[in-house]
């Protein structure tokens, strides 16, 4: 159990993190993982693993450009990977995606062309109605030209995620994010000229030398864009990336900041009519819902594809393997493009959930967003509460104020959400933490 040494342990998007993830004995095959999985609302993901350059805080799994010819190798390796799956889901089944996604890296590298074929690949090798389901792309200010804008918005992207960061040049220097602010307020007027319907700009606190004056300038700055969605992010400094090369430990002092600059930014995009939706999320009040109304993470399948991508079954998480170190990174691209239809009909890493991991998982994942998690439907599924099944983990919760708990519902306190990067971590499992950490050893 977590002691709750800082506030920022780390950022919880997925349960178990890849670093958890190990070489899959035997390589499991696709076809028999997915033959007893429900397929009527999944969500697919398309990875693309390019970036321009590398911000200073960045460990995503992505290389800085690409050699002639390597966009397009990735493209045909992911054509194969998307062929070998539809296969393994069961050419004769119905296969129903309820949302789907395109991230990285920055999927907007690929040009316009090279976008129109990774829709291509998502439609008619993966099978999935782009125009019938919420599609979400990530893109930067420097790629999201007309072009590509263009494209995505006839491909039916309904959701345009745009990483920002600070609308002030020196804070984005410092953050090793370059760019322009002319560039960037360039970009989102493009953005709105594509009419995409869901505009969302990332911005991150926390960077050294900011203040809570230049904080609400970048806010105002993102605000004047009425933008339908606003994400909020802590700075982290990881081992590996630009930032931890040259950073000395986090220190209390750097904790009372972020909190700080977090409360300040919630609070002006309260005032501003916007909803929490999560510690990171806010919505703009009245703005159309950018996901699935009939997909929950918590207990629906994810089909992944590219090779920084997840994919999620009720027993297994699988994915290929993980690496921050950018040497490391270039000879995984490099092994995926080289693969063959058959090589992509396997698992290859992953991790296995039994009932606790899936309890965990289900408990955390709902816990952290806002509207909090129905108490009947977990006890429906698992057949316990969760009081029962973590009562020391709640506990610690609730003695800080974190927890609000009414018969019907459990959802965290104003103050237990600006908690969510300690109160997730706190419910990882011994074995997926004993993991991870041996990971980070390597």
């Amino acid at each position: 159990m977590s002691v709750f040494p800082t506030p920022y342990e780390s950022y919880v998007y997925a349960y178990p993190h890849k670093t958890a993830y190990r070489a899959l004995t035997g390589r499991p095959a696709l076809r028999e993982l997915w033959l007893e999985q429900p397929k009527h609302a999944l969500s697919l993901y398309l990875h693309v693993p390019f970036c321009e350059v590398r911000c200073g805080f960045c460990n995503l799994f992505t290389r800085i450009g690409a050699p002639d010819g390597l966009t397009t190798a990735y493209l045909d390796a992911l054509e194969r990977q998307a062929t070998a799956v539809r296969e393994a889901l069961g050419p004769d089944e119905p296969v129903r995606y309820a949302a789907a996604a395109f991230g990285g890296g920055t999927p907007t590298f690929l040009t316009a062309s090279e976008l129109e074929r990774l829709c291509d690949i998502a439609e008619k090798s993966a099978g999935a109605d782009l125009r019938a389901v919420p599609l979400s792309v990530e893109a930067s200010p420097s790629t999201a030209t007309a072009d590509r804008l263009a494209v995505l918005a006839d491909r039916g992207t309904t959701r345009l995620s745009l990483g920002v960061q600070s609308f002030v040049a020196e804070e984005a220097r410092t953050a090793v994010r370059p760019q322009k602010r002319a560039e960037v307020e360039a970009a989102l007027s493009r953005i709105r000229d594509a009419a995409i319907p869901v505009l969302n700009i990332d911005l991150i606190y926390g960077i050294d030398g900011q203040t809570e004056d230049s904080w609400r300038y970048s806010l105002d700055a993102a605000l004047a864009w009425e933008p339908e969605e606003l994400y909020l992010y802590p700075l982290y400094v990881r081992p590996l990336t630009g930032l931890g090369r040259r950073s000395d430990e986090p220190t209390a002092e750097w904790d009372e900041q972020r909190l700080r600059l977090y409360r300040a930014g919630r609070d002006h995009l309260l005032a501003a009519g916007y909803e929490q939706v999560s510690m990171r999320m806010f919505r703009r009040s009245g703005a159309p819902a950018a996901g699935a109304g009939d997909y929950a993470c918590q207990t629906d399948g994810m089909v992944g594809l590219g090779c920084g991508a997840r994919s999620y079954t009720a027993e297994l998480h699988y994915s290929f393997d993980y690496a921050v170190d950018m040497r490391e990174i270039r000879g995984i691209v490099d092994d995926y493009v080289g693969r063959s239809e058959a090589d992509f009909a396997r698992a290859e890493y992953g991790r296995w959930i039994d009932a606790d991991e899936a309890r965990r998982r289900h408990l955390l994942q709902s816990l952290l967003q806002a509207e909090g998690m129905a108490v009947a439907e977990y006890r429906e599924r698992f057949g316990s509460g969760p009081w029962e099944d973590f009562p020391a983990e709640l506990a610690a919760f609730a003695e800080r104020g974190w927890l609000a708990e009414a018969p019907d519902l459990m959802c965290l306190t104003p103050e237990g959400l600006a908690h969510s990067d300690a109160v997730g971590p706190a419910l990882f499992s011994a074995e997926v933490r004993a993991a991870m950490a041996a990971y980070e050893r390597k």
